[in-house]
């Protein structure tokens, strides 16, 4: 990282691959805020950050969803350790599941904490980093922000919508000299993932299974390799840059091929 990139915050901080992404940061000397709602693994995930550097850690409390709270923990941070020159976007749920089945509320809390905590975030450190002509957004969308997936009715949308943000603002920002770059990371082994795969339906099981599962680490280097390159869109691994790359090409593909996973799982029941 270049040494003029003195504070990075990064929303759902505290586990996964906002966590990784924070080590390898601090790693480099960078300070860091991370942001999550809870303090108990807030805590114990800047002690482990803080372990991996000499860098300063800050670790704020709040739910992204909510706008004010998303604004106050970004001005917080702020305060602790200056205007950010990074700010990565890592916060987010999943609740897979049969659309029918699902309450409408999953749906609702799914967008609010996906692409409205993204949004809220990036606006409160906007008029900052337009002030000092730099900065970089990386908003961290998924796999499942460029194809839509059976069981992932709630998920889905808001990583695509995420893309579409991401899209919108590049050319607006460029002015500023803030670059923007969208993340979709392929299934990667976190808490998250875990909490997912208790309530995965079994086709959704079935069609997940044929992607490769890749570490936290893996991801949060592919990330940094990528704010390195000034890519917009980071596609970690063959399989996500296939996909990032040739999404509605092959999108016909890979929905016949689902389709036959669908078929094969219930006419197993």
């Amino acid at each position: 990282m270049n040494d003029t990139r003195r504070h990075a915050i990064i929303t759902g901080g505290s586990s996964g691959i906002g966590k990784a992404t924070a080590k390898l940061l601090v790693q480099q000397g960078m300070n860091v805020s991370i942001v999550a709602r809870d303090c108990a693994k807030l805590e114990q995930a800047k002690a482990e950050i803080q372990q991996a550097g000499r860098a300063h850690v800050v670790a704020l409390s709040a739910d992204v969803s909510d706008r004010l709270q998303a604004e106050q923990a970004i001005h917080a941070a702020i305060g602790q350790l200056g205007a950010p020159n990074l700010l990565i976007t890592c916060a987010g749920i999943a609740h897979p599941g049969y659309f029918r089945e699902l309450p409408i509320e999953i749906f609702e809390r799914t967008m609010a904490v996906n692409y409205f905590g993204s949004l809220y975030c990036i606006r409160a450190v906007l008029p900052l980093m337009e002030h000092q002509r730099h900065g970089h957004l990386v908003i961290v969308s998924s796999g499942a922000g460029l194809i839509g997936i059976y069981g992932y009715t709630p998920y889905c949308p808001s990583k695509f919508a995420l893309r579409g943000l991401a899209e919108s603002l590049r050319g607006e920002l460029k002015r500023s000299n803030i670059r923007v770059s969208i993340v979709y990371p392929p299934d990667t082994d976190t808490p998250q993932l875990a909490a997912e795969n208790q309530t995965k339906p079994p086709e959704t099981k079935a069609i997940t299974a044929t992607a490769e599962v890749w570490n936290a680490d893996a991801v949060a280097r592919a990330i940094l390799a990528g704010i390195e390159k000034g890519a917009f869109a980071i596609t970690p691994g063959l399989e996500m840059s296939i996909l990032g790359r040739f999404h509605s090409l092959i999108a016909p593909g890979l929905q016949w091929y689902f389709d036959r996973i669908v078929v094969k799982v219930t006419s197993g029941r």
